[in-house]
């Protein structure tokens, strides 16, 4: 069967729309690129749940705390190198502190801008909001997964960071998948090492898995989509079961997810992960698939290390 590829962007503007339609409390405040975000459809058919701001990000945030205060489930959309660090004081004072019902979904994460450049790749974003008290911290590897999680945001109450996609990528879950945020999604089982990935890159992960499998290395795959809270239960057991694991993920191997999942196995006090991403470098104008492959995000990289922490 053919794969299909969509961005996720797609799945947020699809299931906020229809979230609007069910819960007129259900806003969007937008930055002045809904086209991008694809907000579009919502503004034009909900034009009384819709604000849009402007470039003025700061100015969002201090929006979408006031409608929150009224009982509202404001969605403030952005690019995520905007939507985190640009609005980062916002988040943590307006939105985090009270603890309010504000969802910052942002598209463009990590390396995906491509040849928009360094200044447009958020690669820092999850590391950043993951330290703010209160913030859930999430992202999706596939379209239906990003409806699934939108959803779960808006009928969770506290502040979330959504990070999506702009450019289209393979379709990994069917549209019958159930997510929590929080918990992990097992995909394969498996006792010699554990793989660990999300995002956008998780189909790398995937691709790599199988491999390994046809070469007789046993791989337990995870979709640890929510970086916090992180699904510790999951580390704990990969800790027991294969004491090896190797991270995935578009975004500074800082402060990432490879970071949350290292903090988990130094507590244990055993157990070796290896992380991969982006190697605390910025990005450059490039294709996509040149700027993973340059930081080793790749199956064949993924792979390598696998069989090194093996042997």
């Amino acid at each position: 069967m053919e794969t299909k590829y969509i961005a996720t962007r797609d799945g947020y503007g699809d299931e906020i729309l229809i979230l609007g339609r069910e819960n007129k409390n259900i806003y969007v405040v937008d930055c002045d690129i809904g086209k991008s975000c694809k907000t579009v459809p919502f503004s034009k058919e909900l034009p009384n749940q819709h604000v849009n701001v402007g470039i003025a990000e700061q100015n969002a945030c201090g929006v979408a705390a006031g409608l929150a205060t009224t009982g509202k489930i404001p969605f403030v959309t952005s690019y995520a190198v905007f939507g985190s660090m640009r609005m980062s004081e916002q988040i943590r004072q307006e939105v985090c502190y009270p603890n309010l019902n504000v969802k910052i979904a942002c598209s463009h994460g990590g390396f995906t801008p491509a040849n928009d450049g360094a200044s447009h790749q958020g690669i820092e974003d999850m590391g950043i909001l993951r330290t703010i008290p209160n913030m859930t911290v999430c992202m999706p590897a596939d379209y239906n997964a990003t409806r699934k999680l939108v959803r779960a945001a808006a009928e969770y109450y506290g502040p979330v960071y959504l990070r999506f996609t702009r450019d289209p990528i393979p379709v990994i879950y069917d549209e019958n998948a159930t997510f929590e945020l929080g918990k992990a999604n097992k995909l394969m089982s498996g006792t010699d090492i554990t793989i660990i990935g999300n995002g956008d890159v998780l189909n790398l992960a995937y691709t790599a898995a199988k491999q390994l499998e046809q070469e007789g290395i046993s791989v337990a795959l995870y979709d640890m989509h929510t970086i916090k809270p992180l699904d510790v239960d999951v580390v704990k057991e990969a800790i027991e079961t294969t004491g090896k694991i190797i991270t995935v993920e578009d975004h500074n191997i800082l402060n990432g997810l490879g970071s949350a999942v290292c903090e988990i196995v130094a507590e244990a006090g055993k157990g070796i992960v290896k992380r991969i991403g982006i190697q605390d470098q910025f990005g450059e104008s490039a294709p996509y698939e040149s700027l993973l492959q340059k930081n080793g995000i790749t199956v064949e990289n993924i792979i390598s290390e696998s069989k090194k922490l093996l042997n």
